[in-house]
């Protein structure tokens, strides 16, 4: 007799393997789909520490500190608790025990089924799909680009964005890149330079010359390169869909690129939709955080829009802004109403050229029209 499972989650990357683990945890019968499930993850994964519920494994932090640093160009330090996580400890502590993992690709995916490469079947009463989203698959739209190297150094600084130019390298007239700087454990410190978003984004190899530049370290330990908005609705489905979940589920902060953090905390809000019986896609998706999307996804027009200098100006902005309005940018996904006043806030605190460009920038807002940002980021 075929099994039919409560949950077939296709793909176990940090989503996919994070959502497994906690429908398991809540005595649901999971199924796992992935060609390599035991891959060793290499990224590094930071976290805003708010965004971890309590349940959230402690040990696995490689690294913490309870403010971050930028310089945007002049010093800010802003009461943002940050987190390295230990990767490998991390995706060890996300067990499958008690799941049937099939080492298998995903041809097709519907909303009870999914159909292997081998013509094997998975049922379930839902299928998610959290297979990521990846450069290739989405080539034409906004992405972040970086690179990085790993160096020997006990600082403790979470430096999130450094602005200030790369030796030799002026903002003005070059495309717009910031160091990113933080301690990863054991002596160990990441460097990385990154081009937050571009349509176009700046190659790699770019990134990796005035990451040299910074550290005069000619080795390149990570690099960096996936679309930030791999759908400008992931909410929209037809009724025979699987439930997307992680990036390319639209559990990618559009304007920053942290997926992790939002992905970890939503996987309850999926479980406890399906232990109650109701529509898990309906409870990821509310009103309040479709809004709250399509607002980041706003955000994501204007930093675009901007040049060089303007970028600076911009973040320069932010960070001086009410730093619970910081948060509530940053973090929760549902927080409409957060979220639209700190893009009030921000706007209040820009110069008058830069409250220009916004404005311009957002008076014809498209939400779902991905190309004219391609376009308008390139112009």
């Amino acid at each position: 007799m075929t099994t039919i499972y409560d949950v077939a989650v296709v793909g176990a990357g940090p989503a996919g393997r994070v959502l497994a683990h906690r429908a398991l945890a809540a005595g649901l019968r999971v199924a796992v789909v992935d060609p390599a499930p035991d891959r060793r993850w290499s990224a590094t994964y930071g976290v805003y520490t708010a965004d971890l519920p309590d349940w959230f494994d402690s040990s696995v932090i490689a690294a913490s500190a309870p403010s971050v640093t930028v310089f945007t160009p002049t010093e800010q330090v802003v009461p943002h608790a940050y987190a390295i996580l230990d990767t490998a400890l991390f995706q060890d502590a996300l067990t499958l025990d008690g799941a049937d993992v099939f080492d298998r690709y995903a041809a097709t995916l519907s909303a009870r089924l999914v159909t292997c490469a081998d013509g094997s079947h998975v049922r379930a009463r839902y299928v998610v799909d959290a297979r990521g989203a990846r450069a290739a698959d989405h080539p034409a739209r906004p992405r972040q680009t970086a690179a990085g190297s790993v160096t020997h150094s006990d600082d403790p600084t979470m430096v999130l964005m450094d602005w200030r130019p790369a030796h030799r390298l002026p903002i003005t007239g070059a495309p717009a890149s910031f160091s990113y700087r933080v301690a990863l454990g054991g002596g160990r410190r990441l460097v990385e330079e990154t081009c937050l978003v571009g349509a176009p984004p700046i190659d790699v190899d770019v990134l990796a010359e005035r990451n040299r530049l910074r550290t005069a370290q000619p080795r390149v330990d990570e690099v960096v390169d996936f679309p930030l908005l791999a759908d400008t609705r992931p909410w929209a489905r037809t009724a025979n869909s699987p439930l997307r979940f992680g990036a390319a589920g639209g559990l990618m902060h559009p304007a920053t690129g942290y997926s992790v953090g939002q992905s970890v905390r939503a996987s309850d809000v999926v479980v406890e939709a399906i232990l109650a019986a109701r529509d898990p896609h309906e409870a990821l998706w509310s009103t309040r955080a479709r809004l709250a999307y399509r607002l980041r996804t706003l955000g994501l027009r204007v930093l675009l829009s901007l040049r060089p200098d303007e970028l600076v100006a911009f973040f320069d902005a932010f960070f001086r802004t009410d730093p619970i309005l910081q948060h509530r940018y940053l973090c929760g996904r549902d927080d409409a109403v957060g979220v639209l006043r700190t893009m009030a806030a921000v706007f209040a605190q820009a110069p008058i050229p830069l409250r220009v460009r916004v404005a311009a920038s957002t008076v014809c807002w498209r939400p779902c029209n991905t190309r004219r940002l391609s376009r308008r980021a390139s112009s």
